[in-house]
């Protein structure tokens, strides 16, 4: 399963081959009339133009050789391009220059470019590349993920940061610990649906801190419609996918005309993405006006100030509780199942986090999120997930708003920036043995800590707003299973045990590779104390 809010043009910026690339756009040409054509030719001279360019005339970074007018687009990975981008540092070093019919694409390898560039250079690293099939067509460039660096982009960012700051978070914590219990509850009635459990409990989560609204089911209808507008997303801004990403003028064509029907899918999409972020919305604004709404939530917190809101500042309150959602289904889902997968290949760490939590908790209670500070190891176990297995290998790519030179690289104004987080945290010089799966290598030091989350999450502007939500919520779902039962592998027809081999799948979120395992209640008290405290909820 690799849907999600986040997956953008990333993954691969263009999958197709470079030949079908060039076909599609000449059929498209010769489909058109001669104006039409003329300015496709227009189009393609500068791209052209700039391709011949030399790297040395330009003093770009070294990458491979880039062939007239497809550029590199031939040589971009489909599949895992964070591994292809790790093996070229080898070669090309720690920043790598790549073009894609003209647009040009930065890959950073390293931590300390990487901060220095989208950290210290903010101002101007922290745009969004432009598409126009999701983002015109389809309305979903106003999102927080998409939405271009300016006034409205500060506007959503303000209130996420207001609502998900490293304090305000600590009020939701009841519910990561609710929803982390029910997990528990439900799957070990049905282990059979780990992936699909991970996934409603993560909602649940975030549309209760968003709406105040409680999911139950996987036949919620705002889940179901949230699951069907990030599919929608995937698919709008899925490259290669659709020709007008690289003829915008397409956009323009008449309805009538053949092979225009992505202007209709387009307004399926658009209909339904407004469903998805408006009714959950409506439903907050209404329980809030009758005085039943539940409290807190990020709805209700700005609602409900004394100041009025203004229109323009309930449709930023909307797609910011949107883009909150999107972007921390799929991630922390992913993160989760990494933590299952490697607690079933390392069961001695599985083992030291128990007796962590045993000997500091006991066994009268369990684990609550304000634990944290007195569990070092399983907060290591955490931090090692999102080491060993970052959810966005390579993240967004953020867009380049003027020309500059870095240590005397030119990188061009309009460039992508691809942050290849994986190689980052697989530095063997920065994490020795860094396949290996070692919570030990922090030493419990918050600040070693820190270095890994600063760079799992993104950087400078463009960073996660909602990581601390995302790791409260990890640590509550990790520690309460780790307190109640055992994560052990599931048995093949001859009762052996079966663990899954260490595979991710390939996008911008990337999700280990169908993870299936049991967990077994530790005692009859674990099992007891475990109903107790969902019966209290």
């Amino acid at each position: 399963m690799t849907t999600g809010y986040q997956r953008l043009c990333v993954d691969s910026i263009i999958p197709v081959s470079s030949t079908l690339v060039i076909a599609l756009a000449l059929r498209t040409v010769l489909q058109l009339n001669v104006v039409a054509s003329g300015i496709a030719v227009v189009l393609i001279y500068p791209v052209a133009k700039h391709l011949f360019r030399s790297r040395k005339a330009l003093s770009i970074a070294p990458g491979p050789t880039l062939w007239p007018i497809i550029g590199n687009v031939h040589q971009i990975p489909s599949e895992h391009p964070w591994l292809t981008y790790s093996k070229w540092a080898k070669t090309y070093g720690d920043i790598i220059h790549l073009d894609a019919v003209g647009q040009p694409i930065i890959v950073l390898n390293s931590a300390n470019i990487a901060r220095e560039l989208l950290v210290k250079r903010s101002s101007i690293y922290s745009g969004r590349p432009h598409l126009v099939m999701a983002g015109d067509l389809a309305g979903m460039g106003q999102s927080l993920a998409l939405q271009p660096y300016g006034e409205e982009w500060r506007r959503q960012r303000k209130l996420a940061n207001q609502e998900y700051n490293q304090t305000a978070v600590l009020r939701y914590s009841h519910v990561q610990e609710a929803q982390a219990r029910t997990f528990v509850q439900r799957f070990l009635k049905n282990p059979t649906s780990l992936q699909s459990e991970l996934s409603l409990g993560m909602a649940a989560v975030i549309l209760e801190a968003n709406f105040g609204y409680v999911v139950k089911s996987e036949e919620d209808p705002f889940y179901k419609w949230a699951l069907v507008t990030m599919e929608d997303f995937n698919q709008a801004s899925r490259p290669g996918a659709f020709l007008v990403d690289f003829i915008p003028q397409l956009q323009y064509l008449p309805e009538w005309m053949p092979g225009t029907g992505f202007l209709q899918l387009a307004k399926t999409y658009r209909k339904n993405m407004e469903v998805a972020t408006w009714e959950p919305f409506l439903w907050a604004k209404d329980n809030i006006l009758k005085g039943t709404a539940r409290m807190p939530s990020l709805c209700a917190t700005t609602l409900l100030k004394e100041e009025p809101v203004s229109e323009a500042d309930e449709a930023s309150l909307v797609l910011t509780a949107a883009a909150l959602f999107g972007g921390s289904l799929d991630t922390s889902t992913s993160s989760l199942l990494s933590f299952f997968l490697a607690m079933l290949h390392y069961p001695e760490v599985q083992a030291k986090g128990r007796a962590e939590i045993d000997a500091v908790i006991g066994s009268g209670r369990l684990p609550s999120v304000s634990d944290r500070a007195s569990l070092p190891y399983v907060r290591s176990i955490i931090t090692e997930i999102y080491r060993w297995a970052p959810a966005a290998p390579i993240g967004i790519p953020h867009a380049l708003d003027q020309d500059d030179v870095y240590n005397g690289i030119h990188v061009p104004k309009g460039s992508l920036i691809i942050a290849n987080i994986w190689h980052m945290l697989h530095d063997p010089e920065a994490y020795p043995e860094p396949k290996a799966f070692r919570p030990e290598r922090f030493r419990g030091s918050d600040a070693e800590m820190q270095k890994v989350t600063d760079v799992a999450f993104g950087f400078g502007r463009r960073a996660c707003p909602g990581m601390q939500m995302a790791q409260g919520t990890l640590f509550a779902f990790a520690a309460t299973i780790l307190a109640t039962c055992e994560i052990v592998p599931m048995l093949d027809a001859y009762g052996k045990p079966v663990v899954p081999d260490i595979a991710y799948t390939s996008g911008v979120i990337s999700f280990p590779q169908d993870v299936k395992c049991m967990l077994r209640p530790r005692s009859p008290q674990a099992k007891a104390l475990l109903e107790q405290s969902l019966d209290s909820v």
